[in-house]
């Protein structure tokens, strides 16, 4: 289907729309002859295609009640649910049923001896074009108009310019009715009357988008781009107005997809900044913290399908506070079982959480499998809203931004408002004098793990609208996040924020022009050179000697 415009096109296409409703006397109904009908859809090809060309010809005047009948007969076609006996056809409830309704008059009658008439590549279209067109004028739900409206897209230049006007006058939805109107702008673009072409020109450039460019520039082929020097000069300015337009909402589109991608980066460094600052723990297995956050959010999901299922749209909700617990548990055990007695060995915790990482993802394989996990997604992370030109703000990841918000925001508050907090930062600063001033550094050691854990899981949360949820889906991220911690400065919270943004940002605008590969080669070279100047990264931790 088409998208819907900008937001600064859409008053223009209604405009635009409305001004060419027809008028009434050219609104009069004709009744549509029913039984003619079903007899040549019981006939042979060329019968079947005049009959059904008739019909979306017919259709900008025809009754309501005759399109919703000529749709039902239609569907059945298609559905092989239409009977032939004769000179009459049957509608059946399903294919291979005994018994009917007769399709002109309703009637209920035995299928004995009927036949499916079969159809052609071309009738098969045109049935669904004109299956369409009913669905589409008569549909009494959005969605079922929506799908008609569809289905008259992909053969847009059959469909009368009449039928559009019937159809943008009677809709209800704003949405529709901005698709209609696009694609009545499409059909006046080859309007034999002048005006009328230079009107839809302007009025496909007030919604500019990439698929109003490619329509504008396939005129450039037209005759009258040579010969009509009003016409070359309105069409090249549309042009120039649609390209520039276009490219700024490009634009936009890399800078909050890499704002969305920074978001994650953040949350998934932002543990490993606290562990790494005051532990000097190289935890290669922060990546899948993030896995189980995401396997508990499946899991909370699940228990509210069969529990509550009128609140599943509330899940991802619910989840938050059991992906960061399920997290910071199994983070807190990890340390207190292995990492504890790895302190002042760097090697030797580096090797262990490498095999920690192994082991969790090859538990989660055993126990629940390899596939991709299937997500039901609420309406506040489905879809999203057309800004400027192909610029759309979808709702998964502006969620993920707004939760990356939330959890910086509290990750401060808890460092710098809390016991906890205070404890961290002393014992970040000088782990032995903190010891002397009567802080548990062990106990500290164990919360702040499970704490650095628990964000990943928060991660996990934020990632299953937008990512592949799978055992091996936190490798991603863990090269990315140690470099976000490096260059951010080891410890440091707004350091990670500032650094998960620029590397963010620089991998969304390097991979459209290179690839994933370079984009993560020049972003890692870009790193190295700036530690061979500043090693203590952006915001160097301040501590004690």
């Amino acid at each position: 289907m088409v998208k819907g415009p900008g937001r600064f096109g859409f008053v223009a296409l209604l405009l635009w729309a409305s001004s060419l409703v027809m008028p009434p006397a050219l609104a009069a109904e004709a009744t549509l002859d029913r039984g003619a009908l079903a007899t040549a859809l019981c006939g042979d090809g060329a019968a079947q295609a005049k009959a059904v060309e008739g019909v979306l010809r017919n259709s900008a005047e025809a009754t309501s009640g005759d399109l919703a009948w000529a749709g039902t007969i239609l569907r059945a076609l298609l559905d092989r649910r239409l009977a032939c006996l004769g000179e009459s056809a049957l509608v059946l409830d399903r294919a291979g049923a005994t018994d009917g309704r007769d399709a002109a008059t309703g009637t209920a009658r035995p299928v004995t001896g009927g036949r499916s008439p079969v159809l052609g590549l071309r009738q098969r279209a045109l049935i669904e074009t004109a299956s369409g067109a009913a669905s589409l004028l008569t549909g009494a739900d959005v969605e079922l108009r929506r799908a008609g409206l569809a289905a008259l897209e992909r053969r847009i230049a059959t469909v009368p310019e009449a039928l559009l006007l019937r159809a943008a006058s009677a809709e209800s939805d704003p949405g529709l009715r901005a698709g209609l109107a696009a694609i009545a702008q499409s059909a006046a673009l080859s309007s034999v009357d002048p005006a009328r072409r230079l009107a839809a020109i302007r009025a496909v450039s007030e919604a500019p988008s990439g698929a109003a460019f490619s329509r504008l520039s396939a005129l450039k082929a037209d005759a009258a781009y040579g010969s009509d020097p009003a016409f070359r000069s309105a069409l090249d300015a549309a042009l120039a107005r649609v390209e520039r337009a276009v490219s700024i909402g490009n634009g936009l589109a890399v800078l909050y997809n890499g704002l969305s991608f920074a978001s994650i980066l953040f949350m998934a460094a932002a543990g490993l900044a606290i562990i790494f600052g005051l532990m000097g723990v190289i935890n290669l297995a922060q990546g899948e913290f993030i896995m189980i956050g995401a396997y508990a959010t499946y899991g909370v999901q699940e228990a509210v399908r069969r529990i509550a299922p009128g609140w599943l749209d509330a899940y991802l909700l619910a989840a938050i506070p059991v992906a960061f617990l399920t997290s910071a548990l199994v983070g807190i055990a990890i340390e207190a079982l292995i990492l504890r007695h790895l302190y002042r060995r760097p090697l030797m915790s580096l090797l262990a959480t490498w095999a920690v990482s192994l082991f969790l993802i090859n538990g989660v394989r055993v126990a629940v499998g390899s596939q991709n996990l299937q997500f039901a997604m609420p309406p506040y992370v489905s879809g999203g809203v057309p800004l400027y030109a192909d610029f759309v703000v979808t709702w998964n990841r502006l969620f993920a931004i707004a939760f990356a918000a939330v959890t910086l925001v509290l990750t401060l508050v808890i460092l710098k408002r809390t016991p906890l907090g205070l404890d961290i930062r002393a014992v970040t600063q000088n782990r032995d004098m903190a010891a002397c001033l009567g802080i548990r550094t062990r106990r500290v050691d164990r919360l702040a793990f499970g704490f650095g854990s628990g964000l990943a899981g928060l991660a996990g949360v934020a990632l299953c609208p937008i990512y592949s949820v799978n055992p091996g889906m936190g490798a991603n991220f863990v090269i990315d996040s140690f470099m976000v911690v490096v260059l951010g400065g080891v410890g440091t919270v707004v350091g990670t924020l500032v650094a998960a943004l620029g590397i963010g940002g620089a991998n969304v605008l390097i991979e459209p022009l290179y690839g994933a590969v370079a984009a993560k080669v020049i972003v890692l070279a870009g790193i190295i050179l700036f530690l061979q100047r500043r090693p203590e990264g952006l915001f160097a931790v301040r501590r004690r000697r």
